[in-house]
């Protein structure tokens, strides 16, 4: 066959392959643009004939509603561009913090799933048939139902210091802003670069002489000394904002909105099975030869799972584990159905007030694409650092 090609290679023939190819492909690129202006040249006629004007200038437009929650300031006064970007914030949040916590209960559930004792490999396998096979909206729904069912403040339950659980949310105290915190977090950040480099470093020095330095040491000091050697010099500031009751609400520390937490607990609870169910997969892909040689050199079961198991499990979970992050980020705009401002909700308002409903909808799959990319580009990234080398 690729005989044939080189003989036909300057022939304008339909005959050749490539030649073949070259018009199959571009036959498909003009069916799609084809597609995409009837769509387009449709959807400009229909906006047209109801008197909407097309494009981004809306953007610039006051939005003439407030948002619930937001990280940055917001009143009815501000634009429809500020309204999407505290959307954007309010959705990266709550993806940020339910990959976290997914992550670690994935990973709970998934050592127990292959646990010797028989009550807890049990228990988590009913975790993870329950919230893995009923539907992720009906479990968000039914979690904000569960803590509209709170006491409210006043009753407040205080299961720990500080940290009460009422029908108006989770409170909990967070550190006092201090002037030295910004310049700490610059260090850490120079700190974690410092580190990287000491590890690549080792890394190269071991391939060249065979010997790999002390990194695990180095890059601790690397990481957390600039930081605490500038909070020190501070004269160790400290201080809770402590939540207090204050007439007929909290006040003082942070609060989250039932709507915040019904949705995490949701996303947790549902990807945290799925994330499970790849941990176990992934131990149980390590060759049980690597245990048995592992604990003929004495190491207990928790060091082989940690020292010698779990590292190996790492290229067969990466890539499962992406999906289910980008899962969690897209799962996400099920909010719009309890009421928690995330970009679907906010981009809803706006596109149901100024009728900019093609425009809405592509800022929200640009969002959504962009936040994808990165996950995608930063676990691949990951991915290519953990895997073996042949």
């Amino acid at each position: 066959m690729a005989e044939g090609k080189v003989r036909a290679g300057g022939v304008l023939s339909f005959s050749n392959a490539r030649v073949r190819d070259a018009v199959y492909q571009l036959a498909t690129a003009a069916l799609i643009a084809g597609v995409l202006y009837l769509l387009v040249s449709n959807a400009m006629q229909n906006m047209a004939r109801q008197g909407i004007v097309s494009g981004f200038a809306f953007l610039s437009h006051e939005a003439g509603y407030e948002v619930g929650e937001s990280f940055i300031a917001h009143s009815a006064r501000s634009t429809y561009a500020r309204t999407f970007v505290v959307g954007i914030l309010n959705t990266l949040y709550v993806s940020a913090v339910g990959i976290v916590l997914a992550t670690i209960l994935g990973i709970v559930i998934g050592i127990a799933r292959v646990s010797p004792n028989w009550l807890v490999a049990r228990v988590s396998a009913a975790y993870v048939e329950l919230f893995r096979n009923t539907p992720l909206l009906l479990q968000i729904v039914f979690w904000y139902a569960v803590i509209r069912q709170l006491p409210p403040p006043r009753q407040a339950h205080n299961p720990i210091e500080g940290v009460f659980l009422s029908n108006r949310g989770l409170v909990h105290p967070v550190p006092a802003a201090d002037p030295i915190h910004g310049w700490m977090l610059a260090a850490l950040a120079i700190g974690i670069a410092g580190g990287l480099a000491w590890r690549g470093w080792a890394r190269r020095r071991q391939e060249r002489t065979g010997r790999r330095p002390p990194t695990v040491l180095p890059m601790l000091l690397l990481i957390l000394g600039p930081p605490s050697a500038l909070w020190l010099a501070a004269g160790a500031p400290f201080a809770l904002d402590m939540p207090t009751l204050r007439a007929f609400n909290f006040r003082g520390g942070t609060t989250h909105s039932p709507e915040f937490v019904a949705l995490l607990i949701g996303l947790v609870a549902y990807v945290g099975a799925f994330i499970g169910e790849i941990v176990r997969s992934g131990i149980q892909a390590v060759a049980a030869g690597q245990r048995e040689a592992a604990r003929a050199l004495g190491l207990r079961e928790g060091l082989v799972l940690g020292l010698v198991v779990l590292p190996q499990s790492l290229r067969v979970i990466i890539p499962p584990l992406t999906s289910q992050y980008l899962n969690l980020v897209k799962d996400s705009s099920l909010a719009v159905w309890i009421g928690y401002p995330d970009l679907v909700s906010v981009s809803n308002t706006a596109l149901n007030q100024t009728g900019q409903a093609v425009e809405g909808i592509l800022i929200m799959m640009a969002v959504y694409l962009t936040i994808s990319l990165s996950i995608s580009l930063l676990m691949n990234w990951y991915n290519s650092r953990v895997r073996f080398r042949r």
